[in-house]
């Protein structure tokens, strides 16, 4: 391939030379909403700094980094998933789908996609698949920030909507509280009716479930 401008250069371990993409999704666990994925492109010459799993920084901290990689980053893109194509597909295609609309969408073509996970979407350019990359990899903790901020406002934007079922609190995940709105409320327009508890719930029977923790 020819010689990249050093402005174009993605760097990671020997990986010199390419032009990398890092990939993650968000909201895989959640009853409601949305499943996002991000792609960035980062840039050597502007470095981000405190990268790391979106899951592990507040949210303060996350809404700082996704600005600055916005700014920052050579390039970037947000994709998602609708929660009829979630149903449609199942959860997993799902999350495939929106991380190969996200790197399809970026500005520059990138020559290798990593991805967080132990599976890559079937895309055009090469891929690789990197277990917990998110807080391994720039690239991935940069798409996992941009993931989960981009996916916690849409949710802001659902309670604005919805606000019975407490979307603000618990970003669509299966905590008590959401369980206990559901009972209360029943099933709305923006729930994955092929989980679980929506499932259970719209077949009249009792909804359930564990307690989880927001991140």
């Amino acid at each position: 391939m020819p010689k990249l401008a050093p402005q174009t250069m993605a760097l990671f371990d020997d990986h010199t030379g390419e032009i990398i993409c890092g990939v993650d999704e968000a909201g895989r666990g959640p009853l409601a909403g949305p499943v996002f994925a991000a792609a960035v492109i980062l840039d050597p010459a502007r470095p981000v700094k405190g990268l790391r799993d979106s899951k592990k920084l507040s949210e303060a901290a996350r809404d700082g980094l996704a600005l600055e990689i916005k700014e920052c980053a050579l390039a970037w893109s947000i994709a998602s998933c609708t929660e009829q194509e979630i149903d449609e597909l199942n959860i997993l295609q799902a999350s495939m789908l929106a991380m190969r609309r996200a790197v399809e969408a970026l500005s520059t073509l990138p020559t290798l996609a990593l991805i967080d996970g132990n599976r890559c979407p079937v895309m055009s350019i090469r891929s690789e698949a990197i277990v917990k990359g998110d807080d391994k990899v720039p690239s991935i903790s940069a798409a996992s920030i941009l993931a989960k901020t981009a996916r916690d406002a849409a949710l802001m934007v659902l309670h604005d909507a919805y606000p019975h079922y407490g979307f603000d609190r618990h970003k669509g995940y299966p905590t008590p509280l959401h369980l206990e709105m559901l009972r209360l409320h029943g099933v709305s327009p923006v729930h994955r009716r092929s989980y679980a508890p929506v499932k259970a719930l719209l077949a009249g029977q009792a909804v359930s479930g564990p307690a989880v923790m927001v991140a």
